[in-house]
């Protein structure tokens, strides 16, 4: 068994308007960025491998850090954000409130129509981060986003994905946890 350096970064802060639900929708970041990214830089320790979900939101800052340390970037899909479906794009105001009671009576098991559930986040992170764990490379950094990010820390905590959801992930954040594999 080998210990792992994984650095988990959220990307920066989405082009977007606020209260609107979007999740794998693929939109790009706001004239921040090269601030942000900056900043972002400034707190990370030289990875040996950037892997980052396959969303520009996302790709863009791993592409940023890939050419400021010198070195690979790939894009994962187990690294994408939970899918919304049908909720995607809309205000979550516009979201009929019977859905959004179900899906807060059972966050990790509710499925957005045509989306999908949390637990399926979790098993995407899962597949991911065994797929990680072959890897020679032993400091990684994930760009990711706020639900795969709290997925990775549930998994690697060992505690269930319900429990990290209050936690507060900011753009741009830089979290930094050792993994055995």
């Amino acid at each position: 068994m080998s210990l792992k350096i994984l650095t988990l970064i959220r990307h920066t802060t989405p082009d977007i308007a606020p209260g609107i639900c979007y999740g794998q929708m693929d939109i790009d970041v706001t004239n921040s960025f090269a601030d942000e990214a900056a900043a972002v830089t400034a707190w990370l320790s030289p990875p040996e491998l950037i892997i980052s979900s396959p969303l520009q939101r996302t790709r863009r800052l791993a592409q940023y850090l890939a050419s400021q340390f010198q070195c690979e970037q790939r894009s994962h899909a187990g690294l994408l954000e939970m899918h919304f479906g049908d909720w995607e794009g809309r205000s979550w105001s516009d979201i009929p409130r019977s859905e959004i009671d179900a899906w807060s009576a059972d966050m990790l098991n509710y499925t957005p129509p045509n989306g999908e559930s949390a637990q399926q986040l979790m098993r995407r992170v899962e597949n991911m981060l065994q797929e990680l764990a072959l890897l020679p490379q032993h400091h990684i950094a994930i760009v990711a986003h706020g639900g795969s990010i709290r997925a990775v820390l549930a998994q690697l905590a060992g505690i269930p994905l319900s429990q990290t959801l209050s936690w507060q992930i900011e753009y741009g954040a830089v979290m930094g946890v050792v993994a055995k594999t």
